[in-house]
């Protein structure tokens, strides 16, 4: 069940308009960084508690490769790329409060005054996605980027590939930094 949470999570975010959150180290230079590859998959499994399915986990992949091919960047092997590329994904359940007061006066054959609350609550899940650039020279964090938006379901196979790739390109739309001055 947790499987189609995250994929879901990651699924859902293209359909939100949120800007991405970004946070990034200003004393690195990003222009020296030309070249990217991923960290090995278990450090991906190791991630969290949540696991993705392997044909979301290809998804995501294929759209930061080509997002960062995008940008100038170009695959390298583990051992001499400049970055190393991560992601993480979760899924939590929100509640939604609604409270509608209502008040009412005068009736045909009596004046009065009533007031009226009704609440009512529903949850909903919402993913997160976070892609993390690692300086692999000094194993240090210079770069993050993550959107969270609401799930939805029941998805088409092309649904789901366009929603990611829409993902991944808002998240990644603020790498490098440079791009956002």
């Amino acid at each position: 069940m947790k499987n189609i949470l995250i994929a879901a999570a990651v699924l859902l975010l293209a359909a939100c308009a949120k800007t991405p959150d970004i946070d990034y180290d200003k004393s690195v230079d990003f222009g020296n960084y030309k070249t990217f590859a991923w960290f090995p998959q278990a450090t991906l499994a190791d991630a969290g508690n949540y696991q993705i399915s392997p044909l979301m986990e290809k998804r995501v992949r294929e759209a930061v490769n080509a997002q960062l091919q995008a940008n100038g960047m170009t695959p390298a092997d583990e051992a001499s790329a400049d970055v190393l590329i991560n992601y993480h994904a979760s899924v939590d359940t929100k509640v939604d409060v609604d409270t509608f007061n209502v008040g009412y006066g005068a009736r045909w054959n009596y004046w009065g005054m009533g007031y009226n609350t009704q609440t009512t609550t529903h949850e909903f899940d919402v993913g997160t996605l976070v892609i993390d650039v690692v300086d692999r020279a000094s194993n240090q964090l210079v770069w993050r980027g993550a959107r969270e938006g609401r799930l939805q379901k029941k998805q088409t196979p092309e649904e789901r590939n366009k929603a990611v790739q829409e993902a991944v390109a808002t998240i990644l739309s603020g790498f490098p930094p440079e791009k956002l001055k």
